[in-house]
């Protein structure tokens, strides 16, 4: 039986200074965790307790789909610079050389080892499709570690990866994965949103994430509540209420107009008395290309146009430009490209490249909500003034148009068209088909039905150990503490005694403590010396989702029962705590 005077509970009544997140401020105050370093934590007894549970949820899960392994976290270069991350990856990584002067990281995930063990010992079709998983550290020189345990530099990581001989193999393999995880947060009780997302650095042609709405989170979800759309804000996609266009002013052509010291969208609109709606926002940018033949890289001109009140969006830009690197234009290379300053930029008068492999030319994209307007107002590539009555496709070619704005909350959705909202989340779980990223870079290959060597298509997939329990404790609080399902709770139920120094209370106390562990309950028993009060208030503040209050009232066989989700209290019999309290356990499951 675990005895609170026994155990090391370091709860204390204030949060650190530095604690912004509610997640932080309790899991430190309640004795879960304690800071070692920026972005470095340890568990103590009672986190330990509940990250063990989480990866027993998670274990239990993957094993229905996969197999266990356990890889290195120390890495050699040469594994990193096969798939082309090393250099990727950038100062992210933590790197570090051995006695003899050899390059090492400590991994941040870990797609290559796999493929490596995949290209070494995978031969046939036959031996596809394989899921293998790990749960492990993993190692990410964060540049602002901060919230806790949100955003650090070690952490615990559940990853998967799927090996299949076909896309349609590999669609399998996905949906498993989102089937697991979604039973995965279900038993941890958590509330959560599964969302379309961007692959980022990883790589793949579709991913999800899954998501818990929180203040403290880092992450913008944009979603629908009327038919359950849901996508990051990197991804996601809107109806726009229509628009009126300007009318045409003298012939309609590009007409010049003068506008002193007017720079800004905003200013530009207030001095012609428009809407910024009306106007293009010119976005100039180099394109980092790579040149087929000699393998040199040279920067060639790219230029975005959105419309004047959206704002670019870097994850789609990075899609419509293949991942390739861009980076904004310098003062010197606006003049000499557009000769004139910043704040007076346009599309016309420039040989635009009809399309993406015409490189002799810069490139003009435009933004796809501006397909179809007419009358805009734009820069005109001289100083102070700007042009009316532009018509992209009438008055200039743009190379192509792309999805390149960030949704806005109040927009229409974009399958059923009622209003958008958007909310700060936490990533708890995020899957990803690779495709062929990492086994054709790796030389990965397995003969298929046919004799024929070819590249198994891979999938990816992560759950944060931590954030499971951070995400919990962000939805489940309040000013005395949090609640945790009882799934990944440390304990149960706490048993509290009100007065150590009454012989029948702390022997009623001690022998429920022992009915109920006998009969599977997770049970803390707190035998302290100290007041009710004391007592009351730590049990409110460390997670356990319920307390029996064993006070006068044992007399008369009763006990309070308290449940901390929604403080309701009631007396029970003592002869019927255990199935009053395993009925407990299974509506709050269920709530969850």
């Amino acid at each position: 039986m675990h005895r609170w005077s026994e155990l090391f509970i370091p709860t204390l009544r204030e949060a650190p200074a530095d604690a912004e997140v509610a997640s932080h401020k309790l899991l430190v105050r309640a004795g879960y965790i304690r800071q070692l370093g920026a972005g470095i934590y340890s568990f103590l007894f009672l986190g330990n307790r509940s990250t063990q549970k989480i990866m027993r949820i998670v274990r239990e899960e993957m094993d229905k789909i996969g197999q266990e392994f356990y890889l290195p976290a120390l890495n050699p270069r040469e594994i990193w610079e096969a798939s082309g991350r090393w250099t990727v990856m950038g100062e992210n990584m933590f790197r570090l050389k051995d006695r003899k002067g050899a390059d090492l990281c400590l991994g941040m995930t870990h797609e290559e080892i796999m493929t490596d063990i995949a290209r070494k010992e995978l031969r046939s079709y036959k031996q596809l499709p394989q899921i293998w998983y790990q749960i492990q550290t993993k190692f990410r020189d964060e540049p602002r570690p901060k919230s806790g345990l949100l955003r650090v530099r070690q952490f615990m990581m559940k990853d998967a990866y799927s090996f299949d001989i076909d896309a349609a193999g590999l669609d399998v393999s996905y949906q498993k994965h989102h089937d697991t995880y979604c039973r995965i947060f279900d038993r941890c009780g958590l509330k959560y949103v599964v969302i379309d997302a961007h692959s980022g650095a990883m790589g793949g042609s579709q991913s999800q994430e899954f998501m818990v709405r929180t203040p403290a989170g880092e992450d913008l979800v944009v979603s629908c509540e009327a038919c359950g759309y849901a996508a990051n804000l990197e991804k996601a996609t809107s109806k726009l209420a229509p628009l009126q266009d300007l009318p045409g002013e003298g012939d309609g052509k590009p007409l010049e107009v003068y506008t002193p010291d007017q720079k800004t969208i905003e200013d530009v609109a207030k001095f012609l008395g428009v809407s910024p709606a009306n106007n293009m926002k010119t976005l100039a940018m180099m394109l980092t290309e790579e040149d087929a033949k000699s393998g040199k890289t040279h920067a060639r001109p790219l230029i975005l146009l959105l419309r004047g009140d959206h704002q670019m969006n870097e994850a789609k830009l990075s899609s419509a430009i293949a991942g390739k690197e861009a980076r904004p234009m310098q003062d010197e290379e606006i003049r000499q490209f557009f000769k004139t300053p910043a704040g007076y930029l346009g599309p016309l008068g420039i040989e635009w490249a009809k399309d993406m492999s015409d490189t002799g030319k810069p490139i003009l994209l435009l933004d796809e909500a501006l397909k179809g307007r007419t009358n805009l107002i734009g820069g005109a590539n001289k100083e102070l003034y700007h042009f009316k009555n532009l018509t992209p496709g009438r008055d200039f070619q743009p190379t192509g148009y792309a999805d390149l704005r960030s949704v806005t909350a109040g927009e229409g959705c974009p399958n059923c068209g009622a209003l958008l909202r958007i909310d700060t989340a936490v990533e708890i779980g995020h899957i990803f088909k690779l495709g062929y990223k990492y086994s054709r870079s790796m030389g990965a290959t397995v003969l298929d039905r046919n004799g024929k060597e070819v590249a198994p298509i891979m999938g990816s997939y992560g759950i944060g150990i931590e954030r499971i329990l951070t995400a919990a404790i962000e939805q489940s609080n309040d000013a005395n503490g949090f609640w945790l399902a009882p799934s990944i709770a440390p304990f149960d139920v706490v048993v509290v005694g009100t007065n150590s120094g009454d012989e029948k209370i702390r022997t009623a106390a001690q022998e429920i403590a022992k009915a109920l562990e006998q009969s599977g309950f997770d049970v803390l028993l707190d035998d302290r010396d100290e007041r009710p009060g004391v007592k009351f208030k730590d049990a409110d503040l460390v997670g356990i989702p319920f307390r029996i209050n064993v006070g006068k009232k044992v007399t008369e066989d009763l006990v309070e029962v308290v449940r901390r989700s929604t403080l309701a209290r009631e007396d029970v019999k003592i002869s019927a705590i255990t199935e009053h309290l395993r009925g407990l356990l299974l509506a709050e499951s269920r709530c969850g």
